[in-house]
């Protein structure tokens, strides 16, 4: 073996770029994805069928799909019908939908595990239906789905490295670069997964925090 980790260092400027517009990507993406899934969750659970039909629609096409290809769809189909996105943009909305879909089960299960009581009650004071979801019954079931939601988030900060694949220079595509310039994949390849682990550890940590209020809250 001829391993030489002593190019790495001499790459940590390209490194901490890549690491930053993961972070932003990710924080971005996991803020969307948790604000259209609570929209989606409580559209399922509407009684209008035009409201649910849509929602299902996008659903089934962002479950059954793979993201890569939700990548290519939004980043270069969107260019040929004359809605050209840059590459971050494309990575951020095919992400949030993409992971949107998946939290609005888990929410919406979280929304059907409350007390119907309490929904009844707030309407009985004259809440109105979207009042009463929002001030009462939605909080209650993100507290309650905290824990899986904090994996889809997990999740979802490693899915953000094939959006390397349309040219958003994220972490894998700066280590990429790197082994480029340097011929030295496994040093950097591992550089790139040390980096990620990390992040890990303290998305890991912010979820702990979170689930600990939100255990509060119960």
């Amino acid at each position: 073996m001829n391993l030489d980790f002593t190019v790495v260092p001499r790459m940590t400027d390209l490194l901490l770029w890549g690491v930053m517009w993961t972070v932003i990507l990710s924080v971005l993406s996991m803020v969307f994805s948790l604000v259209l899934g609570a929209v989606f969750a409580v559209v399922r659970l509407s009684s209008y069928r035009l409201l649910r039909w849509p929602v299902q629609a996008i659903s089934w096409v962002f479950m059954g799909t793979p993201l890569l290809l939700q990548l290519y769809v939004v980043y270069f189909g969107l260019a040929e019908l004359g809605l050209n996105l840059n590459a971050f943009t494309a990575g951020v909305i095919a992400l949030s939908l993409h992971f949107a879909v998946y939290n609005a089960d888990i929410i919406r299960a979280g929304i059907q595990s409350i007390d119907t009581g309490q929904y009844q009650a707030a309407r009985s004071l004259g809440v109105s239906h979207l009042q009463a979801m929002r001030k009462v019954v939605v909080p209650q079931a993100l507290a309650n789905v905290t824990p899986a939601l904090g994996n889809m988030m997990i999740a979802l900060l490693k899915e953000s490295a094939l959006v390397s694949a349309i040219g958003v220079m994220e972490l894998t595509l700066s280590a990429q670069r790197a082994i480029s310039q340097t011929f030295r994949p496994f040093e950097f390849y591992l550089a790139a997964a040390a980096l990620y682990y990390a992040l890990n550890l303290v998305l890991q940590q912010a979820l702990r925090l979170i689930e600990r209020r939100a255990a509060l809250t119960r």
